[in-house]
């Protein structure tokens, strides 16, 4: 019998991603010290990769031990602009400042998921994209972060692939779902593996 599936975070597009894939899924998000242990971390040269791992196996280690019964999915995302970890804008004059770093260069996202069962991890993946950001002009940057920044506070690039965010690239190589947070086809693929979802 499948075991119930919790989400341990609060991230909205992640659970709707699993729910359009029509798998039950409860959210219980975990509160871990992300800046702290990023911090921890750079200042011991971790890649960016081990960074959203751990990060990612924290939030599902707390919640698995509240419900050892189930199969918990830690997640973790982070964007790697030319070695340097960047972080959700706190204000509008920082996302044109990141946007227009990134203007014209290319970065990479890497999506972690860690899946906890009976307290201890039992699978993980970190998917990676990069991205080509189309030289932007001043003006445009300007008039894009004020026509979206409610909804994209909350990216770690400052876009959003499936809104307005679509324009300020030029190409993208990797998974359109590990942009948006989680590397859900490994994820399906593994679950039918294990018999947790038919095929």
């Amino acid at each position: 019998m499948p075991k119930p599936l919790i989400l341990a975070s609060g991230s909205e597009i992640r659970a709707e991603m699993l729910r359009r894939a029509g798998l039950a899924v409860e959210v219980m998000p975990a509160r871990v010290d992300e800046d702290s242990v990023k911090q921890g971390m750079l200042a011991d040269q971790a890649a960016p990769r081990d960074i959203a791992d751990l990060l990612a196996e924290m939030k599902a280690a707390k919640v698995a031990g509240k419900r050892p019964d189930a199969l918990v999915l830690g997640c973790d995302q982070v964007l790697d602009f030319d070695g340097t970890l960047l972080s959700k804008p706190e204000t509008p004059d920082a996302a044109i400042a990141q946007l227009t770093a990134m203007s014209g260069q290319r970065h990479k996202l890497l999506s972690a998921c860690v899946a906890f069962e009976e307290g201890k991890p039992v699978w993980r993946h970190v998917g990676v994209v990069t991205l080509s950001m189309r030289a932007l002009s001043e003006t445009y940057i300007e008039d894009y972060v004020a026509r979206n920044w409610p909804s994209m506070r909350q990216s770690v690039g400052c876009y959003k692939l499936e809104e307005e965010g679509s324009r300020l690239f030029t190409t993208i190589s990797g998974d359109y779902f590990t942009v948006l947070g989680l590397p859900l086809l490994p994820l399906l693929n593994w679950l039918a593996l294990r018999g947790e979802i038919a095929t």
